[in-house]
């Protein structure tokens, strides 16, 4: 069971990786499509701004995901990124997305194979690592992020379906 205790010392982890992850990214990673392992490598710039306590996006979270209190989200922060795969140059994605955290749960304004709200379940193995378990869609989204140092990320990413796994991805991110 976990106690309130445990909760304010997760929120306050959660918060310091945010504000430690604060900053501009260069993002390179690798997907691998199994069970073929088809691979594709791409680059992001993201950007990753903290969010405190009462900041207006965070309580248009909240109200996304309707929660009664408006200012019951911690802290979070705004990632913004744009992607191109490495090899051809050819421009993939760009957009935005909002985290906030209360307990154990990271709320966010969208998935990453969906633009509806989803939420996620976090753990820290130590304070440099967060650990998230997402569902939606019959899927599962297993991510790990470690702050390696000052200056860099490594993520990985695995997803999966009916208990099988169908991709996985590799990130090094480098602070710039």
């Amino acid at each position: 069971m976990t106690t309130l205790l445990q909760l304010s010392q997760t929120e306050n982890l959660i918060a310091a990786f945010f504000q430690e992850s604060e900053g501009t990214w260069h993002s390179e990673r690798r997907y691998y499509t199994l069970p073929q392992v088809e691979t594709k490598e791409m680059v992001s710039i993201l950007k990753i701004e903290f969010l405190e306590q009462g900041r207006e996006e965070l309580r248009e979270l909240a109200q996304l995901h309707g929660l009664s209190d408006e200012i019951i989200l911690r802290c979070g922060a705004k990632v913004s990124w744009e992607s191109k795969e490495s090899v051809s140059e050819k421009k993939q994605s760009k957009g935005e997305t909002l985290f906030g955290a209360w307990g154990n749960i990271l709320y966010r304004d969208r998935g990453f194979a969906t633009s509806k709200p989803v939420t996620a379940k976090y753990y820290f193995p130590n304070p440099q690592t967060l650990c998230l378990r997402t569902e939606y869609n019959d899927s599962v989204f297993e991510e790990e992020l470690k702050l390696v140092g000052k200056n860099y990320r490594t993520r990985q990413s695995i997803i999966s379906r009916a208990g099988e796994q169908l991709m996985i991805g590799q990130y090094l991110e480098k602070r710039i």
